[in-house]
Protein backbone atom coordinates (compact mmCIF):
# COMPACT_ATOMS: atom_id res chain seq x y z
CA UNK A 1 0.00 0.00 0.00
CA UNK A 2 1.15 3.47 -0.82
CA UNK A 3 0.26 6.85 0.57
CA UNK A 4 -1.90 7.56 -2.50
CA UNK A 5 -4.23 4.73 -1.44
CA UNK A 6 -5.25 6.79 1.60
CA UNK A 7 -6.26 9.78 -0.53
CA UNK A 8 -10.02 8.94 -0.59
CA UNK A 9 -10.04 8.76 3.22
CA UNK A 10 -8.26 12.12 3.48
CA UNK A 11 -10.69 13.69 1.01
CA UNK A 12 -13.65 12.32 2.99
CA UNK A 13 -12.25 13.69 6.26
CA UNK A 14 -11.70 17.11 4.66
CA UNK A 15 -15.24 17.11 3.23
CA UNK A 16 -16.72 16.08 6.59
CA UNK A 17 -14.77 18.75 8.45
CA UNK A 18 -15.78 21.35 5.87
CA UNK A 19 -19.43 20.36 6.16
CA UNK A 20 -19.29 20.69 9.95
CA UNK A 21 -17.59 24.10 9.75
CA UNK A 22 -20.02 25.45 7.13
CA UNK A 23 -23.04 24.13 9.08
CA UNK A 24 -21.88 25.81 12.29
CA UNK A 25 -21.16 29.10 10.57
CA UNK A 26 -24.46 29.18 8.67
CA UNK A 27 -26.48 28.29 11.77
CA UNK A 28 -24.70 31.01 13.77
CA UNK A 29 -25.42 33.61 11.08
CA UNK A 30 -29.02 32.56 10.39
CA UNK A 31 -30.25 32.10 13.97
CA UNK A 32 -31.98 34.94 15.83
CA UNK A 33 -30.13 36.38 18.81
CA UNK A 34 -33.06 37.61 20.90
CA UNK A 35 -34.20 34.74 23.16
CA UNK A 36 -37.37 35.30 25.16
CA UNK A 37 -37.88 33.96 28.70
CA UNK A 38 -40.14 31.27 27.24
CA UNK A 39 -37.36 30.09 24.96
CA UNK A 40 -34.87 30.00 27.82
CA UNK A 41 -37.18 27.96 30.08
CA UNK A 42 -36.72 24.18 30.12
CA UNK A 43 -39.20 22.29 27.96
CA UNK A 44 -41.51 20.05 29.97
CA UNK A 45 -43.90 18.76 27.32
CA UNK A 46 -45.84 22.01 27.44
CA UNK A 47 -47.30 21.28 30.88
CA UNK A 48 -46.26 23.27 33.91
CA UNK A 49 -45.66 20.96 36.89
CA UNK A 50 -48.18 21.56 39.66
CA UNK A 51 -46.24 19.72 42.39
CA UNK A 52 -42.73 18.43 42.74
CA UNK A 53 -42.30 14.65 42.48
CA UNK A 54 -42.39 12.70 45.74
CA UNK A 55 -39.03 11.07 45.11
CA UNK A 56 -36.32 11.44 42.56
CA UNK A 57 -35.91 8.95 39.76
CA UNK A 58 -33.40 6.32 40.94
CA UNK A 59 -29.89 6.60 39.52
CA UNK A 60 -29.76 2.80 39.50
CA UNK A 61 -31.84 2.84 36.34
CA UNK A 62 -29.14 4.75 34.49
CA UNK A 63 -26.42 2.52 35.90
CA UNK A 64 -28.21 -0.61 34.70
CA UNK A 65 -28.80 1.01 31.30
CA UNK A 66 -25.09 1.81 30.94
CA UNK A 67 -24.16 -1.72 31.97
CA UNK A 68 -26.58 -3.07 29.38
CA UNK A 69 -24.93 -0.98 26.66
CA UNK A 70 -21.45 -2.10 27.73
CA UNK A 71 -22.35 -5.79 27.71
CA UNK A 72 -24.27 -5.36 24.45
CA UNK A 73 -21.16 -3.93 22.77
CA UNK A 74 -19.14 -6.85 24.09
CA UNK A 75 -21.62 -9.23 22.45
CA UNK A 76 -21.04 -7.39 19.16
CA UNK A 77 -17.32 -8.16 19.52
CA UNK A 78 -18.17 -11.82 20.05
CA UNK A 79 -20.32 -11.81 16.91
CA UNK A 80 -17.40 -10.43 14.87
CA UNK A 81 -15.17 -13.15 16.30
CA UNK A 82 -17.73 -15.86 15.50
CA UNK A 83 -17.99 -14.73 11.89
CA UNK A 84 -14.20 -15.28 11.44
CA UNK A 85 -13.90 -18.30 13.74
CA UNK A 86 -12.32 -20.65 11.20
CA UNK A 87 -9.68 -18.11 10.14
CA UNK A 88 -8.50 -17.32 13.67
CA UNK A 89 -7.84 -20.90 14.84
CA UNK A 90 -6.47 -21.33 18.38
CA UNK A 91 -5.28 -17.73 18.58
CA UNK A 92 -8.89 -16.58 18.24
CA UNK A 93 -10.10 -19.07 20.84
CA UNK A 94 -7.45 -17.88 23.30
CA UNK A 95 -8.17 -14.21 22.65
CA UNK A 96 -11.92 -14.70 23.13
CA UNK A 97 -11.24 -16.79 26.22
CA UNK A 98 -9.30 -13.91 27.77
CA UNK A 99 -11.96 -11.45 26.61
CA UNK A 100 -14.75 -13.58 28.09
CA UNK A 101 -12.83 -13.90 31.36
CA UNK A 102 -12.62 -10.12 31.66
CA UNK A 103 -16.31 -9.73 30.77
CA UNK A 104 -17.33 -12.24 33.43
CA UNK A 105 -14.93 -10.68 35.93
CA UNK A 106 -16.51 -7.30 35.29
CA UNK A 107 -19.98 -8.77 35.73
CA UNK A 108 -18.94 -10.39 39.03
CA UNK A 109 -17.47 -7.09 40.25
CA UNK A 110 -20.60 -5.15 39.33
CA UNK A 111 -22.78 -7.79 40.95
CA UNK A 112 -20.68 -7.83 44.13
CA UNK A 113 -20.75 -4.01 44.37
CA UNK A 114 -24.57 -4.17 44.33
CA UNK A 115 -25.12 -2.32 41.06
CA UNK A 116 -27.70 -4.88 39.97
CA UNK A 117 -29.52 -5.05 43.33
CA UNK A 118 -32.49 -2.68 43.43
CA UNK A 119 -33.65 -3.67 46.91
CA UNK A 120 -31.65 -1.58 49.34
CA UNK A 121 -32.72 -3.44 52.50
CA UNK A 122 -31.31 -6.72 51.14
CA UNK A 123 -27.80 -5.39 50.65
CA UNK A 124 -25.29 -6.77 53.13
CA UNK A 125 -23.59 -3.45 53.76
CA UNK A 126 -26.89 -1.90 54.83
CA UNK A 127 -27.69 -4.88 57.05
CA UNK A 128 -24.30 -4.44 58.74
CA UNK A 129 -25.00 -0.75 59.38
CA UNK A 130 -28.47 -1.52 60.76
CA UNK A 131 -27.08 -4.21 63.09
CA UNK A 132 -24.39 -1.79 64.35
CA UNK A 133 -27.04 0.86 65.08
CA UNK A 134 -29.24 -1.65 66.91
CA UNK A 135 -26.33 -2.83 69.09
Amino acid sequence: MQLVDYLPIAVMLILAGGFVAVSLIVSRLASPHNPTPEKLAPYECGILPEVEPVQRFPVKFYLVAMLFVIFDVEIIFLFAWASRFTDLNWYGVGAVGIFTFFVLETLAYVWKRGALDWYIHRRARYRDVESDVAA
